[in-house]
């Protein structure tokens, strides 16, 4: 049954417009070239950043206009979350379906069909679905689609296959000898022939790969590149590797200030990291795709923030818990614990600090300031996030903001999301078979 969601009110977070950057021709002019992918390691760049492969889509008009955009993303995709997680919720954010169906935060390199054409896929932890673009797609923005046509090895998934009854929303008609599938969020929509080709991700070939091969957007659905699902359901690129990659993955992911591409997503269980903290990985039968782990406080400094328990607990029936998501920039935490968080912060900083607010971060300093460590505390670990995890900064002046907001006004959600910004300059370890997720501390963004 499609998937329908009624618009519920929220507030989008924007940013005054004293932040700035350099112009991205600028930047660009300093990029270095793209280090090669190599056998199970592809290299992961932020999309909005100054050193993007999607080039001029990925520009926005000045840093405060692309922070003004990233919040209303995050509040868009904080919501998507929450209607994954819950059974039976059926409410979207006002934000355009491209934020719910996919957010291209992070994006890698990719090679499909033979010959084989390139593709940027998006990275993405709470998405099992894959899809690509492809040539003749009615209302595709891309100027680079897929080309089943010049692909001898396209095959398009059958009716009555397994993998169409694995599909979402799966439709096959009277006389239609291949399966389709669509999405509906809102007031977009995507329409996709079931399909299979040759995927090669760096070194490795995965072959009769099962995708969505675009062919209808409407609204403001369609997404400019691919999609490479790295959730836990069966039609996952996860699940589909099973037997090459064991389930396993890690990413080291690179700030959307970097120049470089130290970024990594390392498939499989070779080159982990052998000494990582770990915390047992959790499912929601409603949404087993979705990374929960447990949350069980918070740290500022030195003192552990007083929060109700139900804040922070797992609770498989009402979606409720904490997930880690690459899609999120910045952490999303429900009213309770946000606002203790906070509070302990303002406290440490001091009252000779006058606090202010920034449009959506509500915890600014427009002079010099201390900003105390946070401290994540999970089962059998905890993660300690400096300054460049826990702070925001101007380029110019000395005004800095605490990076992490609760959910949007008037929206009554469930989840903690722990965003990439929290998890940049970590190997972020996802073990499924052994139901573990681990950090530890890598320089993901060189100087």
């Amino acid at each position: 049954m499609a998937l329908r969601m009624s618009i519920a009110a929220m507030s989008v977070l924007a940013v005054a417009a004293v932040l700035v950057v350099a112009g991205t021709a600028a930047a660009a002019a300093s990029c270095p070239a793209t280090p090669p992918d190599a056998g199970a390691t592809l290299q992961v760049s932020h999309a909005f950043g100054p050193c993007s492969p999607l080039g001029a889509e990925s520009a926005a008009p000045s840093w405060a206009g692309f922070l003004a955009e990233q919040a209303a993303r995050d509040a868009s995709r904080l919501l998507y979350l929450d209607s994954l997680a819950v059974k039976g919720r059926a409410y979207a954010p006002i934000a355009s379906g491209r934020q719910l169906l996919q957010t291209p935060t992070y994006v890698v390199r990719a090679r499909l069909g033979t010959p084989a054409q390139q593709l940027l896929l998006a990275v993405d932890t709470s998405n099992d679905a894959a899809w690509i673009p492809c040539s003749g797609c009615a209302g595709c923005p891309t100027s680079s689609p897929f080309n089943p046509a010049a692909s001898a090895s396209y095959r398009p998934v059958p009716c009555g296959s397994p993998q169409c009854v694995l599909a979402p929303n799966p439709s096959c008609s009277p006389n239609a000898k291949s399966c389709g599938f669509s999405l509906s969020y809102a007031d977009s929509s995507l329409q996709a022939a079931l399909s299979q080709d040759t995927l090669a991700v760096a070194g490795d070939v995965v072959k009769a790969y099962t995708f969505g091969c675009l062919q209808r957007a409407t609204g403001t659905a369609a997404p400019p590149q691919g999609l490479l699902g790295l959730g836990r359901g069966p039609l996952s690129f996860l699940s589909q590797t099973k037997d090459m990659y064991g389930a396993t993955f890690s990413y080291c992911l690179p700030s959307f200030k970097s120049l470089n591409f130290s970024g990594t997503l390392r498939l499989g269980r070779n080159g982990q990291p052998r000494r990582i903290k770990t915390t047992p990985l959790l499912a929601n039968p409603h949404r087993s795709s979705l990374y929960y782990v447990n949350m069980t406080g918070i740290r500022v400094g030195k003192k552990v923030v007083s929060v109700p328990a139900s804040a922070l607990a797992f609770d498989p029936a009402t979606g409720a818990g904490t997930v880690l998501d690459s899609g999120t920039m910045f952490t999303r935490l429900v009213a309770p614990v946000y606002l203790a968080l906070r509070d302990e912060v303002r406290r440490r900083v001091g009252a000779a600090a006058a606090v202010s607010s920034l449009g959506g971060f509500d915890t600014c300093y427009n002079t010099t300031v201390a900003w105390p460590p946070v401290t994540l505390l999970f089962d059998g670990m905890q993660v300690t996030l400096p300054e460049e995890n826990v702070v925001i900064h101007t380029t110019y002046g000395t005004t800095s903001c605490l990076a992490m907001a609760a959910a949007p006004d008037g929206v009554n959600t469930v989840l903690n999301v722990i965003a990439s910004m929290q998890q940049q300059n970590h190997r972020v370890l996802f073990d499924v078979p052994n139901g573990r997720v681990g950090f530890a501390r890598e320089s993901c963004t060189a100087a």
